[in-house]
């Protein structure tokens, strides 16, 4: 691509380091884009998401994020300002605002590329840190976690995350969201706009506060954390509309990037198991059954007739999974981008 387009884009007054930033933003969206699809992340061949992602090129927004190497973009971290290279020239002590704490990471880990971002009205400088990963401990066992819509995780301790204010949350702003869009003013996609990214900022703080403490339990319990490897899917699983809305609001992969981050900082090593029939299977004798699911938050073994919180029965499956596939010699690794 670089013999291809590099001339082209000098051509066009870019500089020689921010060309080769064009090129290979390109180059990575495509690559992204086939391993979507190789992963079954796009659907099945034929599907309509996935003939859509095949038959059109990629769109690249004119404010979407852009990248910057040090010899763009030079950092003052002591005098919190920035040296930024631009179309028009280089801007220089161009000041930036935020936390002690991030200042702090900034001047200790701060490595590699960082992304400008315009969004609302407002730029961000979006840094790259590298922090050194604690040295992984063996665990005793896994503490094992179900997520859910419900109930947004469930631990195996039995440790409850309940999704009721942000599922409540979601349906005020999809209620908001058919108003605005039946308006169709400019004003009225300037808000949605702005809600969307409003409910995204909810939901990943939620996600943080409960990789937080899911982290932290198993941390402090000597024990390793079993997840559901939930890739694909929302391909595979057929639902109800008012299912689907919140199927496809809910940031399946956040959550488990955000646990998986914060164990490998605390030395917690992870593991992603399949989770088909643990909603199904007794957690105390294996009797696997569709009607040992009694309801949504009740599971009532049919053979032994051991009771438990559904979520939390699934849980203790999934951290026995984990348990098995570690002692198996199974190394700790990350699911697949849904």
């Amino acid at each position: 691509m670089q013999g291809f387009a590099y001339r082209d884009l000098k051509d066009r007054g870019l500089s020689a380091q921010p060309s080769l930033h064009v090129l290979r933003k390109v180059a990575d969206a495509y690559t992204t884009l086939r391993a979507n699809i190789r992963n079954g992340n796009l659907g099945k061949p034929g599907s309509k998401r996935r003939t859509k992602a095949e038959s059109k090129p990629i769109v690249f927004r004119p404010n979407a994020a852009q990248p910057y190497d040090d010899r763009c973009l030079s950092w003052r971290v002591d005098e919190q300002t920035v040296s930024i290279w631009t179309t028009a020239g280089r801007i220089r002590g161009v000041r930036f605002a935020c936390a002690e704490s991030a200042r702090k990471l900034l001047a200790e880990h701060r490595k590699g590329e960082s992304d400008l971002v315009h969004r609302d009205g407002m730029w961000f400088l979006i840094a790259t840190c590298e922090v050194p990963e604690a040295e992984q401990h063996e665990p005793t066992h896994f503490l094992g976690v179900d997520l859910g819509i419900a109930n947004i995780a469930t631990t195996s301790d039995g440790k409850i995350h309940a999704g009721r204010e942000l599922n409540r949350y979601r349906k005020r702003q999809l209620a908001l969201r058919a108003k605005l869009q039946k308006k169709g003013t400019q004003s009225a996609k300037r808000v949605l706009k702005r809600q969307r990214r409003k409910e995204q900022r909810k939901a990943t703080g939620a996600n943080h506060i409960i990789s937080k403490s899911i982290v932290t339990e198993a941390e402090r319990t000597g024990r390793g954390i079993g997840m559901e490897d939930l890739a694909g899917i929302r391909t595979r699983v057929r639902l109800r509309k008012p299912q689907r809305v919140a199927l496809h609001s809910w940031a399946f992969a956040q959550l488990g990037q955000f646990v998986e981050y914060k164990a490998r900082r605390a030395g917690v090593p992870v593991l992603f198991v399949d989770p088909a029939y643990t909603s199904r299977m007794c957690a105390e004798c294996g009797y696997t059954d569709k009607l040992n699911r009694v309801s949504q938050g009740r599971f009532a073994c049919r053979s032994c007739g051991f009771v438990d919180h559904a979520d939390r029965n699934a849980s203790r499956n999934i951290g026995a999974r984990a348990w098995k596939l570690w002692r198996s010699g199974a190394e700790s690794h990350a699911p697949a981008p849904v």
